[in-house]
């Protein structure tokens, strides 16, 4: 399995599963929108499952001079060699899964692999999100898009938004009407530079 990003194009997207199940409804929801994309745009898909990634651990402080293993270095590479990173997570007790949020905390580390420049790389890029949950009131996904959000603005990047949908047994958002009609302009949508809260709230008041 290699995980290196196809060339030669102004963009590419890398989507990253992390639900627990195969062909889960958040990954067919991302499909779903992932047609949409011109058909010259690269595309990757990456499932976390597939990957034999250990829990992360912290070392900033530890040793100095730390380098990714095998797979990790992939998955780094994958990351940085696309312009457009979609995240797709189901909604895990109003949260992202455990899989997804293993790999983000492996930003952490990547930040400060010698010579990776891992912030200065992914600034002007561009962060989603996809995501199908249980429950009618999407609202309840707001912790998952604040902590999307929120990472996107540390590092500088874009931030697309989330695409939600309702689904909870195999297939079920298929008979997410809204969700499958979003999901064929999702990637057209506008992606502001994200901000921090606090920043919005700055600019406000100067």
């Amino acid at each position: 399995m290699t995980l290196d990003t196809p060339r030669g194009a102004d963009r590419s997207f890398l989507f990253v599963l992390g639900s627990s199940r195969a062909d889960g409804n958040s990954e067919l929801l991302a499909r779903a929108a992932a047609a949409h994309l011109p058909p010259d745009v690269p595309q990757r898909w990456v499932d976390l499952n597939e990957l034999a990634l250990p829990d992360f651990q912290d070392g900033r402080h530890e040793a100095a001079g730390r380098q990714p293993h095998e797979t990790e270095e992939l998955l780094r590479r994958a990351t940085l060699d696309a312009t457009d990173v979609v995240i797709v997570s189901p909604l895990y007790w109003y949260s992202l899964s455990a899989q997804t949020k293993r790999y983000l905390d492996y930003w952490s580390g990547w930040l400060n692999v010698p010579g990776s420049d891992f912030k200065a790389r992914m600034a002007g890029g561009t962060l989603w999100g996809v995501t199908a949950m249980a429950h009618e009131e999407h609202v309840v996904a707001d912790g998952l898009i604040t902590s999307l959000s929120h990472s996107a603005a540390y590092l500088h990047m874009h931030f697309g938004g989330v695409l939600k949908g309702t689904a909870s047994r195999p297939g079920d958002i298929h008979t997410d009407e809204q969700a499958m009609i979003h999901a064929k302009t999702f990637f057209q949508r506008d992606t502001p530079l994200a901000r921090f809260p606090y920043e919005e709230e700055t600019d406000a008041a100067a």
